[in-house]
C-alpha cells in the first residue's frame, strides 16, 4: 500500500452523522490522516509497534495504522457513537475503550492523536499531551500552529524533544450552527514528538 492508496482508503470510512462542540470533535480528512500516518510509517513507528489512538473519533488514525500492519491498535474515546464508528471502520481489529483519556493506563510505542485544540475548554490539549508522554516515547500529535510555545514548554518538561513540525492547513466543513462559512482552513501542524 502506498500513500495514494492509504488516502483513498481512509476517504472511504463511515463518518459521524453528529459532532459534540463541546468535545471539539470535527472529522479528520483522509488526505491529512494518510500524511500523518504515512511520514509515522516511514519512520518505523507503525509496523508491528503497539498503537493508541487518543480521542480516536472514528477511528481514521487507528484504522489506517492497522492497514499499516500495527501490531493493535488501542482506540480511546468519551463519544461511545465514536467508539461504535471506529469498531466498524476497523473491522473489529482493535481494542476498543469508552473513556476519559486520564483513565488510560497502557504503556504503547505509538501515540496517533488529533485532540481537543483547547478552544472549548483550556488546555484539553494538554491533557492528551501529558497522557501520550507518561505511556509512549513517539507521538504524532496535530495542534494549531500558534502551540508551538506550549508544546516546546511541555516537551522540555517530560524530557520530550521535537523531531519534527510538519505545518499544513486543516480543512473544517461546516459542522457546528455557529459556523457561517461551508469550509475553515485552519492552520495547524502535525508534531512529531519523542522522548530523549
Amino acid at each position: 500500500m502506498n500513500k495514494k492508496e492509504l488516502a483513498i482508503k481512509l476517504s472511504t470510512l463511515k463518518t459521524p452523522e453528529t459532532f459534540t462542540i463541546k468535545l471539539e470533535q470535527y472529522q479528520l480528512e483522509g488526505e491529512l490522516a494518510a500524511e500523518l500516518l504515512w511520514k509515522a510509517f516511514l519512520n518505523g513507528d507503525i509496523k508491528n509497534k503497539l498503537i493508541a489512538d487518543f480521542g480516536c473519533g472514528n477511528g481514521i488514525l487507528g484504522t489506517g495504522a492497522l492497514l499499516l500492519n500495527a501490531k493493535n491498535v488501542y482506540f480511546i474515546d468519551t463519544d461511545k457513537k465514536m467508539i461504535t464508528l471506529a469498531k466498524e471502520n476497523s473491522k473489529n481489529k482493535g481494542i476498543y475503550l469508552t473513556s476519559d483519556i486520564r483513565s488510560f493506563e497502557k504503556n504503547v510505542d505509538t501515540v496517533l492523536m488529533n485532540p481537543p485544540f483547547g478552544v472549548q475548554e483550556r488546555k484539553a490539549d494538554k491533557i492528551f499531551l501529558e497522557k501520550a508522554m507518561t505511556h509512549s516515547s513517539t507521538i504524532y500529535s496535530l495542534h494549531k500552529i500558534e502551540s508551538k510555545p506550549f508544546i516546546k514548554k511541555i516537551t522540555e518538561e517530560y524530557n520530550f524533544h521535537i523531531e519534527e513540525i510538519l505545518e499544513r492547513n486543516f480543512l473544517l466543513k461546516k459542522t457546528y450552527p455557529f459556523h457561517k462559512k461551508n469550509k475553515y482552513l485552519v492552520k495547524i501542524g502535525i508534531w512529531i514528538l519523542r522522548k530523549i
